[in-house]
């Protein structure tokens, strides 16, 4: 089977596409950010290849009609232009209207020459994520822009092998994405429970113990620090990190693999520098970056309670940096908080524990689907397996 080779702008001008950045700083100041609204996406919002609208930032809409220019389609594949490049995501129905944020490039195709979906996975290809880093800018920090993105090189095959390519890969993001909505469902579960007997204090029993000043009869409000305690995670260069299967913590969560860990599992783990807020639980060992702070001692709580307790705090209220927002970790540790006792936060764990053992499961059937999908993407990219 013969496969034609263009660039991707060749192929954008054939089909009247389009790259674009996103607005200039200029167009959009930190000041029309709200806390509701049109998220725009920025780099450190694409997770394995969706949008996470956990950490996403949101303007008005009468903002994002004024940069109506930036706003994402369906099939629009959206990337960072500087920093960690090789993330992408693949823009979906319900995130149509999303706004391209400074920091990403979007592309648009039409798909009479590409599949747009097609696109996405080829950009996935390890020697296709090389191209892309050698091309790009910057010593510090590299960094793309429309130029490089429109000289990458495609191969590609007539559209209805790209659609069966794309009907076969797409069929294990399927199964992945359903894995990822019933862990999310799971842990909703476990949230709401928490919230229902750790802050609305309706926990079991609750009828007939007597509440003081907010606090039940055998609970404590006390300083942070005296229930769990934070420790800054340790230096890892990504040349000093060898094949394995520890995920390395960041401050947005799992920045990569090594084959040693640092700290035993159970654990939890939140962003000390860059991103703040985000709090991870990790079923075994670890590595924690020095960019994030790991429980170094759940004195009076368990690593389940500790995680939904952070997660309440809102951590990046305690910003302590000026330029790179910093996690002030002795700040935190002075912040009073409500301790239950022992019996009840068994009684929790017995509930929850349980749901983390199931999202632990999908995650490893995850893993492996992921693992065949990506054995399987070269091979369809090739054509080396006809279809």
């Amino acid at each position: 089977m013969k496969w034609d080779e263009q660039t991707l702008g060749q192929i954008c001008d054939r089909e009247r596409g389009l790259i674009q950045t996103g607005p200039f700083g200029s167009q959009l100041h930190q000041s029309d950010y709200r806390e509701e609204g049109i998220p725009v996406v920025m780099p450190q919002d694409i997770v394995e290849g969706r949008i996470n609208l956990s950490s996403v930032a949101k303007v008005a809409e009468e903002t994002a009609d004024r940069l109506a220019r930036h706003k994402l389609k369906v099939g629009a594949i959206v990337m960072p232009r500087r920093g960690e490049i090789n993330k992408r995501a693949f823009i979906k129905e319900s995130e149509q209207g999303y706004l391209c944020g400074t920091g990403c490039i979007k592309i648009e195709l039409v798909g009479t020459v590409l599949e747009p979906h097609f696109l996405y996975y080829y950009l996935e290809q390890p020697q296709i994520v090389s191209w892309i880093e050698q091309h790009a800018v910057g010593t510090t920090m590299l960094n793309l822009n429309t130029t490089i993105i429109r000289d990458i090189p495609i191969q590609f095959p007539a559209l209805e092998t790209q659609h069966k390519a794309v009907s076969i890969l797409s069929a294990y993001d399927d199964l992945i994405e359903n894995s990822r909505r019933r862990m999310a469902l799971l842990e909703e579960s476990a949230r709401l429970l928490y919230q229902e007997w750790f802050v609305r204090l309706r926990f079991p029993g609750y009828e007939h113990i007597r509440i003081t000043s907010g606090v039940p009869e055998g609970w404590e409000r006390t300083a942070f620090e005296r229930a769990l305690v934070l420790q800054r995670g340790f230096d890892l260069p990504i040349q000093a990190r060898e094949d394995g299967e520890v995920p390395i913590y960041g401050s947005t969560g799992i920045n990569g693999f090594h084959n040693k860990a640092k700290v035993p599992g159970p654990g939890v783990v939140t962003g000390r520098s860059g991103t703040l807020g985000e709090v991870h639980y990790v079923a075994g060992d670890f590595w924690p970056l020095n960019t994030a702070l790991w429980v170094k001692e759940f004195k009076r709580v368990t690593s389940l309670f500790s995680l939904f307790l952070m997660r309440k705090m809102d951590l990046k209220q305690y910003n302590g940096g000026v330029s790179v927002p910093t996690l002030d970790r002795k700040t935190v540790h002075r912040v009073e908080v409500l301790i239950p006792p022992k019996s009840l936060l068994a009684v929790f764990d017995e509930f929850v524990v349980p749901l983390f053992e199931q999202m632990e499961n999908l995650t490893l059937q995850n893993q492996k689907l992921r693992t065949a999908s990506d054995l399987l993407l070269p091979k369809l990219m090739s054509g080396e397996i006809t279809v």
